[in-house]
């Protein structure tokens, strides 16, 4: 039996969705070993709850996590809102390198790719998922807002846009969401202007990787705790000094939680929860005790003293090391 969960508007003319979504992209690619049983499960798991907001991407994968969505909504599309994403073009013989592709007529093929992958007749949200600062954004928008008029699409996204290519956005087609990542180790929005035009124009803020990657949840004591195949071994933030400096912060984060009588995890979901009603975020996992746990953070309420005390020992800067390896970061901001 589904329950109802708090909900948040996803713009301001869009649905309204839970409060929270479920991050899907773990339970095929970069974070260790998979189990697509438990995956499907979670995902089930989810919908049952009245979590009705699930993420995912071509490029996760690349390809397999929109199938692995596909199959756990089969039956049960009435009740979800399927974001997914088009623009990283993964190289197969080089699963590190990273290509971006904007242009029209691929915005055109990827959409039929992601439909079919996923099973269904239209796709809600649909992002952009990193800028190609080769086209002008109003070409490959332009090529979004085609698939809204021809019913493929409901609304449109982008993800990790600056404040200007959001703004510039807007003026071809209504974006409903734009997707980045934001927790108390990663407030670059906040700094760029982006979260500001969010609000300004009407944009929802989706944020990605709202623990930090899983940092912040408390469970990561060692870089020896990954997978031989998981990402975050390549992560600055994740290696030597860096991964020493932001335990020390995590400490600090797991002091207040139990003061507060919650996990780190929830206290640090609740922090960006907190940060206003139009910013709904994905934390992402592939197990279903954990997914309880993100979506008890909806029943911590944080008043002025917690966030100034959550400020205090993890001001925004805090976090030692970049958040993506050099190369990955000419796809932020664009």
């Amino acid at each position: 039996m589904t329950t109802t969960l708090p909900q948040r508007r996803l713009g301001r003319n869009g649905p309204l969705l839970s409060a929270i979504g479920l991050g899907c992209m773990g339970m095929s690619d970069f974070y260790g070993k998979r189990d697509e049983e438990e995956s499907l499960a979670t995902i089930a798991h989810a919908l049952d709850r009245g979590l009705n907001f699930l993420d995912t991407a071509d490029m996760y994968g690349p390809y397999l996590n929109e199938q692995l969505v596909g199959r756990a909504i089969k039956g049960r599309r009435h009740e979800v809102f399927i974001a997914t994403k088009f623009g990283i073009v993964r190289d197969p013989h080089d699963p590190a390198a990273r290509g971006f592709n904007g242009r029209p007529e691929y915005v055109r093929t990827s959409v039929e790719g992601s439909l079919r992958r996923l099973g269904v007749e239209h796709i809600d949200l649909y992002y952009q998922h990193r800028v190609d600062r080769s086209v002008p954004i109003e070409d490959t928008v332009g090529a979004m807002a085609d698939l809204v008029r021809a019913g493929k699409v409901r609304w449109l996204g982008l993800s990790e846009a600056s404040a200007a290519t959001l703004e510039r956005a807007c003026k071809v087609h209504p974006i409903a969401a734009l997707q980045s990542e934001y927790s108390l180790w990663t407030r670059d929005i906040e700094a760029s202007g982006a979260l500001a035009m969010c609000r300004r124009l009407g944009v929802a803020l989706v944020p990605y990787s709202p623990l930090g990657r899983g940092f912040l949840t408390g469970a990561i004591r060692s870089p020896a705790d990954f997978d031989a195949d998981d990402y975050r071994r390549h992560s600055p933030r994740f290696q030597g000094e860096n991964f020493t400096r932001n335990l020390e912060l995590v400490a600090q984060v797991e002091a207040l939680a139990a003061a507060r009588g919650c996990t780190p995890a929830q206290l640090a979901l609740a922090w960006v929860l907190a940060q206003g009603d139009d910013i709904l975020p994905i934390p992402g996992t592939k197990r279903r005790r954990y997914l309880d746990e993100n979506i008890g953070a909806l029943s911590v309420t944080l008043d002025a003293e917690d966030l100034a005390a959550l400020d205090a020992v993890f001001p925004a800067g805090a976090a030692a090391g970049a958040r993506y390896p050099q190369a990955m970061m000419s796809g932020v901001n664009g």
